[in-house]
């Protein structure tokens, strides 16, 4: 197993095994896995601040086995900020899980390491005394059934954009880096279950007015040909991959913010393949267009339900 000791960001950092291949279709290595988390983190690490991170990871690469990874403080260097929370499920908090915040360009080095490919966070971040606060971002994530994709997941997109900007609301949007797109927007609540319940308002509000194009509800039998509103995402115990994490997917694709200038151009008959982005794509697109996910901005209250 070869090993070395590198610097990274000020702090010393054991990498192992750099020439392993963990995407074979490519032969893209641990090595490039790292590289890529290093130079993307000026915008990457915005999203993650404060929100504790789930790894799934992928020691054999994307063809072998994976597994999710909570509990990832126990085995972190020092300098990685940890985090208690509850257990989801558990009896009134009783359970804990020991988990890590991802702040810095060393922290996602580390994780790079592991093989921790997909970072997934919550919809909250942890306040001031390290518990978990309201949410405050709203999740659809569109996924398209068989004989769906891209195009439809884009339709469903603009038709969520214009109900969330009537509701006050300003949404922003990212692919999935796998087969559909997300929608978010910054929120206020007090109600950590307020989200959940105006998703899924909207995920039936729009599968009632087009039942031959959209789902809300989760049984795959009911999926051919349409796309399903995940609304579940907002529940506090769910997390979603986050904006510029790396997809176990072939070909290292990436979860890519983009505008809504490109999915009106799919609308309009733009190859939908022209929104499935690869690292070196995102790192170009961030140097040219900064962070197309800027969901800093100002929160508004979400409606009642």
């Amino acid at each position: 197993m070869s090993r070395q000791r590198v610097r990274v960001d000020g702090r010393q950092l054991t990498v192992s095994n750099l020439e392993k291949v963990l995407y074979p279709g490519i032969s893209f290595t641990k090595a490039q896995v790292i590289a890529y988390y290093v130079r993307i983190a000026p915008v990457l690490l915005p999203h993650l601040s404060g929100r504790p991170v789930t790894f799934t990871r992928w020691p054999d690469g994307v063809e072998g086995p994976a597994f999710f990874e909570k509990n990832s403080a126990r085995h972190a260097p020092d300098w990685v900020r940890r985090v208690t929370v509850p257990r989801p499920g558990s009896s009134r908090g009783r359970e804990t899980l020991d988990m890590v915040l991802l702040e810095s360009v060393a922290d996602l080095a580390w994780a790079a390491n592991l093989a921790a490919l997909e970072l997934h966070v919550p919809q909250w971040r942890v306040g001031s005394r390290l518990q978990p606060a309201p949410p405050d971002l709203l999740v659809l994530d569109l996924d398209p059934g068989p004989d769906a994709g891209i195009r439809e997941c884009c339709q469903v997109a603009a038709r969520l954009r214009e109900r969330l900007l009537d509701d006050g609301l300003d949404p922003v949007v990212k692919t999935s880096g796998s087969k559909g797109v997300q929608v978010y927007a910054p929120i206020r609540v007090s109600d950590r279950e307020h989200p959940s319940r105006y998703a899924k308002r909207l995920a039936q509000q729009l599968a009632a007015e087009t039942p031959d194009r959209v789902v809300w509800r989760m049984e795959k039998a009911l999926r051919p040909g349409k796309v399903l509103v995940d609304w579940s995402q907002n529940n506090p115990a769910k997390t979603t991959v986050a904006p510029y994490s790396l997809r176990a997917r072939p070909g290292a694709t990436v979860s890519t913010p983009i505008g809504w200038d490109e999915v009106e151009a799919v609308l309009d008959g733009a190859d939908p393949g022209s929104l499935r982005f690869r690292t070196e794509e995102v790192l170009a697109r961030v140097e040219e267009y900064g962070d197309l996910f800027d969901a800093a901005a100002p929160r508004a209250v979400l409606p009642p339900t």
